[in-house]
């Protein structure tokens, strides 16, 4: 065999091995709080991989694990992914930022991105979304038609974004119902539909007719219309199984453009560690249909506000505002930045609670 040869058929053996080589799927994995079925959080998230599987068909490869406790049993869960072959790993509660970080330091050639924290590293990204704005629509429709005046909310865990929410929320019921009062129930879980239908109904035996959800079962939605002349929001899904009526609205998370962008990106060798926070106008917050249970004008006014927020035009949080303890936050004008947002650790002026230590 001559040398010309030889040179052909190592340039032969190259190409074919690049090529084999770049057929090789990425494996991306996702680990889940809840169970894919919660129709809510883990439900939108895990419809986010299913259209990862559709865009990309044979070059990837998807894997998830579902209802991972928080704390060391994730950090087993991730790290078991990781030695499983995965490109990249979606961590997507808050409680998995640390158990993130820890199995990121093991494995710096894997990909990781966790949802609603704001760690990272060299191969740690961080995504999340703008709820706030959804809850501020939430808000103006549920000061509109609320008859008792009483908005229950149940929370999940007192960290910022939940917080955030909570404000939002009341800033709006409360700019076109001077007289709404807001109750809170901490339930200290994102999915036990026990512990949320006890706390909606009783919100509902408190005098609530409008409920609130930062978790993310559709049990609230159920007890609701147990009750009946009780209105709801879909929380993170649409959950529209319960409209027109007790669920008018909704907030949709919408990951699938963020899951495909950044998969996309592991396959082109341009992945970097990010942090992406986006909401209505960019997509990643949605807005589910208003019922025809809401009046007109009231829908009119909350797809206003909702093209204003998503338009740049309006931000949610605007002064004056105040603390709760009387002391000025924002003044006339003003708008909250996002550091201030990112970090938020106290309620507006108007919400007679503490937040839990």
């Amino acid at each position: 065999m001559n040398r010309r040869t030889l040179l052909t058929t190592a340039a032969l053996a190259l190409t074919l091995g690049q090529a084999a080589f770049a057929q090789d799927p990425v494996t991306a994995g996702f680990i889940y709080v809840g169970p894919v079925g919660d129709g809510g959080w883990t439900y939108e998230h895990n419809q986010g991989r299913l259209a990862v599987e559709e865009h990309f068909g044979d070059k990837v490869k998807t894997i998830f694990q579902e209802s991972v406790p928080e704390g060391a049993d994730a950090e087993r869960a991730i790290t078991q992914m990781a030695l499983s072959g995965a490109d990249i790993i979606f961590t997507t509660s808050f409680g998995y930022m640390d158990p993130t970080m820890a199995v990121a330091e093991k494995f710096p050639n894997v990909k990781f991105e966790h949802a609603t924290g704001y760690k990272t590293a060299d191969n740690v990204g961080v995504y999340s979304a703008r709820f706030y704005e959804g809850r501020a629509i939430q808000g103006h429709i549920a000061g509109k038609m609320t008859k008792t005046n009483k908005i229950g909310y149940i929370a999940s865990f007192p960290i910022p974004e939940v917080i955030r929410g909570i404000n939002s929320a009341y800033i709006h019921a409360k700019k076109v119902n001077p007289d709404v009062e807001f109750s809170i129930i901490w339930a200290y879980t994102w999915f036990d539909p026990a512990k949320e239908a006890d706390a909606a109904r009783a919100l509902i035996e408190n005098g609530a007719d409008v409920i609130l959800q930062h978790t993310d079962s559709t049990a609230p939605q159920a007890a609701a219309q147990e009750a009946g002349d009780v209105i709801t929001f879909g929380q993170a899904s649409d959950m529209i199984e319960y409209a027109p009526t007790p669920r008018v609205s909704s907030i949709i998370d919408n990951w699938a453009p963020y899951y495909i962008d950044r998969i996309q990106a592991v396959m082109d060798g341009t992945w970097e560690s990010d942090n992406t926070w986006d909401g209505i106008g960019a997509g990643m917050v949605g807005i589910g249909e208003i019922t025809d249970a809401v009046p007109e004008d009231v829908k009119a006014e909350a797809l206003a506000l909702k093209e204003s927020i998503a338009s740049g035009e309006y931000h949610p949080f605007t002064g004056p505002l105040n603390k709760a303890d009387g002391s000025v936050w924002l003044a006339e004008g003003e708008t909250a930045s996002d550091g201030d947002l990112a970090g938020l650790n106290f309620y507006v002026e108007g919400i007679d609670a503490e937040i839990p230590q």
